[in-house]
């Protein structure tokens, strides 16, 4: 297969969990971490089972996990992530392993509220962030903004 059907791949939420996406996407490949900076984790989706996006936010980072992906993988990704109703896609330019790539990355369309993930959802996110060396004050965080937001939204 020729690397132009290869695509770089933002993971930020529970396909940064090693386990899941190699079932879901068998011939994915991690390449590196970065960070996406000015950029915050949130929950979206209502209270019990709201669901990780980025959303931008200055002076905050997102730890990222990225991913090579095959044409099969990106498809498998599109079902799982209900693009293009539940999730968009956007290309967002990140520094990786030293240089400046293009990578797709799955931010959630803005029509849902703000909430907390189910703890098996969360504890998804979690195994991904301490495979990955990332600080899990960032995903506790993500849940207490989230909670807050809605909170927020709801006393409007």
């Amino acid at each position: 297969m020729s690397k132009t059907k290869r695509r770089l791949y933002i993971a930020y939420g529970s396909n940064l969990n090693l386990e899941q996406m190699s079932q879901r996407c068998p011939t994915a490949q991690a390449v590196g971490t970065s960070v996406m900076k000015n950029w915050r984790l949130l929950f979206r989706g209502g209270h019990t089972g709201a669901v990780a996006t980025v959303e931008r936010f200055c002076s905050s980072c997102v730890p990222i996990l990225v991913w090579q992906l095959q044409p099969q993988d990106e498809a498998a990704l599109d079902r799982y992530e209900g693009w293009p109703y539940l999730y968009r896609k956007e290309t967002l330019r990140i520094r990786l392993n030293g240089k400046t790539v293009e990578a797709m990355i799955y931010i959630m369309n803005e029509i849902r509220p703000y909430g907390l993930p189910s703890p098996y959802y969360f504890n998804t996110i979690r195994e991904g962030y301490i495979s990955a060396g990332f600080d899990i004050g960032i995903l506790r965080k993500a849940a207490l903004d989230s909670m807050t937001a809605a909170e927020n939204s709801e006393s409007m």
